[in-house]
């Protein structure tokens, strides 16, 4: 595995060989984050940029990954357009489209560039107020959805029962079934409970449609009283419970959650209802995908290598959690 410097510097590379093509003035790059996609902010005469040097494979195994990057920006750019919700801006290519593939060295990755939004995440310092104004933004997302007819060449991961426990993603380097066998025996045998207990949840949940899949605070920025969302890149088609899931989890076992989560609901109800009564089952669903990814991402990352037992760890504590109320209606 080489060391987390010498990959960030390998794509970064890659980013520095990309900026011509997005036709940026000369400036300072400055490395962000080494994670799922590894990312750069560019500051120039042109502006503040973000520049994402995105992962092979990183939409399932059989996904084309240009058209599933130009899919996700095309729903931001819809989204930007067809509501009031502040998403990312993105910044086209010389020839126009808003993708390229570039090599360097050894890599050749998809990138992309982004306007830079500005704003505070509220990840760690959490107050009801953010949940509610998270809500509403995730409702209006959701109503854009319904309502918008993507472009014919338009391929986005497929949320169901199948890429969540099957062998469709890819984590790291690794296909989902391998990242499997690589979890502790009885952390896999709890997973293998949640698999069965969602099969038939999933099979009968009728609100899906497009969804954000990473909509966490983690993913949300505050400023002068409004939301903005990033980080686009798990978007799909999927319940839309799991994005409730995905924005209270990482809240799940705190003092505050009940108040964390009425605000966000509250929220969201205020424009479209949803049924919440499977909403604990969705949060350790959501666990799982994350500790399957953690695993994969493991494999090659050496800062994820150094906490994955601890994740582990979490895993078994969130899922005590939320299966201490799983029969409990949620909503």
């Amino acid at each position: 595995m080489l060391s987390r410097r010498a990959q960030v510097a390998r794509l970064r590379r890659v980013a520095v060989a990309a900026l011509p093509g997005f036709d940026l003035a000369d400036g300072t790059l400055t490395f962000v984050n080494h994670g799922e996609n590894t990312t750069f902010r560019h500051d120039s005469a042109d502006g503040r940029h973000l520049v994402r040097v995105h992962r092979p494979r990183r939409h399932g195994r059989d996904a084309d990954p240009t058209l599933a990057i130009r899919s996700e920006i095309a729903w931001m750019t819809a989204i930007r357009a067809d509501t009031g919700i502040h998403v990312p801006r993105v910044r086209p290519t010389r020839d126009g489209t808003m993708t390229a593939q570039v090599t360097a060295g050894s890599e050749t990755r998809v990138v992309s560039v982004l306007r830079w939004m500005n704003g505070r995440i509220h990840e760690q310092s959490a107050r009801p107020v953010h949940l509610a104004r998270l809500g509403a933004a995730m409702a209006t997302v959701h109503d854009h959805a319904d309502s918008w007819t993507p472009p014919a060449d338009f391929v986005r991961i497929d949320w169901n029962h199948e890429t969540f426990f099957g062998n469709v993603m890819v984590y790291g380097e690794l296909p989902a079934e391998e990242c499997w066998k690589l979890l502790p025996a009885p952390l896999r045998r709890r997973f293998d409970a949640v698999a069965d207990r969602l099969g038939p949840i999933m099979a009968s949940d009728l609100d899906t449609g497009l969804i954000h899949a990473d909509l966490h605070l983690g993913n949300a920025l505050f400023e002068a009283g409004q939301v903005k969302l990033i980080d686009f890149d798990d978007c799909g088609r999927g319940p839309r419970v799991y994005d409730v899931a995905v924005a209270l989890w990482e809240l799940r076992d705190e003092p505050d959650y009940p108040r964390f989560r009425d605000a966000l609901v509250a929220s969201y109800r205020q424009r479209r209802e949803i049924d919440l009564t499977h909403l604990d089952d969705y949060i350790a669903l959501r666990q799982v995908a994350f500790d399957l990814w953690y695993t994969g991402t493991a494999q090659v990352n050496p800062d994820f290598a150094a906490r994955l037992d601890k994740v582990h760890a979490w895993s078994h504590d969130m899922l005590d959690v939320v299966e201490g109320r799983a029969s409990a209606p949620g909503g």
